[in-house]
């Protein structure tokens, strides 16, 4: 029986690298080599499959379609062999070794500050590396085996993945301090829709806070703001509009020397369910459910 040449695994991580930064060197420093051993480990693969993944230029990195196939093929192949180490893990001590976790821009400033030293003081032989990115890539990031985990605020198109749900977190109305006491609540209705400042496409909360008002015009209506919150209650607090804040935040002190107040939005939908999801039939099930435990009982 003639011999068959299967591609290594480092061969595909240093395919799948190229694929995510587009630029030899970036993609040897991602994967600790020289750019030298890269090109020669991505050449043999070509040699090996027969086949042109990469056109090569002074300037451009472009895969050709079946590249592009064989890379979301790669993609899965290390996220199997990943998961045969996650396996051992599994069976060993709970909660130990690397894990990587993706959490979303409205939840990571709030709620990892207050988790996270309790998470080294309980589970000291745990390595938890943290991402922060939006729901999209952090999802995204899950389903290609960057991350393991994700915290996220649901309802959110996060694919084929299991979830255990964390709390419910409100959604705050923030708005500049006038005179006299402001309502225990703010209705939908009232929200002026000229004047409200919103998170760019790609953060969840945008969207969260818009199925809640249940008002078509205030998405026509919005200004979608490219930053964070912390900037957009800066904006609040000089008079520039409102904005919708989720209680976490507010519970964190984000409004502190500020002239911004924040009520909670009266609407029927006015909240957002913070839960940890991951991809379903992990062998590390077990694990994202204990830490699931943890964020719950320490939120």
């Amino acid at each position: 029986m003639a011999a068959t040449y299967l591609p290594t695994l480092k061969q595909l991580q240093y395919l799948v690298a190229l694929r995510d930064h587009g630029h030899f060197g970036r993609a040897a420093d991602a994967s600790f080599v020289t750019q030298s051993t890269l090109s020669a480990g991505l050449r043999d693969l070509e040699t090996l499959i027969g086949v042109t993944l990469v056109e090569r230029t002074r300037r451009v990195v472009r895969f050709t379609p079946v590249g592009e196939r064989i890379v979301d093929k790669a993609r899965r192949v290390l996220r199997e062999a990943e998961e045969l180490g996650d396996l051992a893990r599994a069976a060993g001590r709970p909660l130990t070794g690397e894990m990587r976790m993706s959490v979303i821009p409205t939840i990571a400033p709030f709620m990892l500050p207050r988790i996270l030293p309790r998470l080294r003081r309980d589970y000291p032989d745990l390595k938890l590396f943290l991402r922060e990115e939006p729901s999209g890539p952090a999802c995204e990031g899950l389903h290609n085996g960057r991350t393991d985990c994700v915290l996220l605020a649901l309802p959110f198109a996060c694919g084929e993945v299991a979830s255990e749900p964390l709390f419910d977190d409100r959604l705050y109305v923030a708005f500049q301090q006038g005179e006299g006491e402001p309502p225990a609540s703010i209705p939908a209705a009232a929200i002026d829709e000229t004047r409200l400042l919103l998170l760019e496409d790609g953060h969840c909360l945008k969207d969260h806070a818009l199925s809640a008002c249940n008002r078509p015009e205030l998405r026509a209506e919005a200004t979608m703001m490219g930053t964070s919150l912390h900037t957009i209650v800066q904006m609040v607090d000089n008079g520039l509009g409102v904005t919708m804040l989720p209680e976490m935040a507010v519970n964190a002190g984000i409004l502190d020397h500020t002239s911004v107040t924040a009520r909670p939005l009266d609407a029927a939908n006015a909240v957002r369910h913070i839960a940890l999801v991951w991809r379903r039939a992990s062998p590390r099930e077990s694990d994202f459910r204990l830490l699931a435990g943890v964020l719950k009982d320490h939120s």
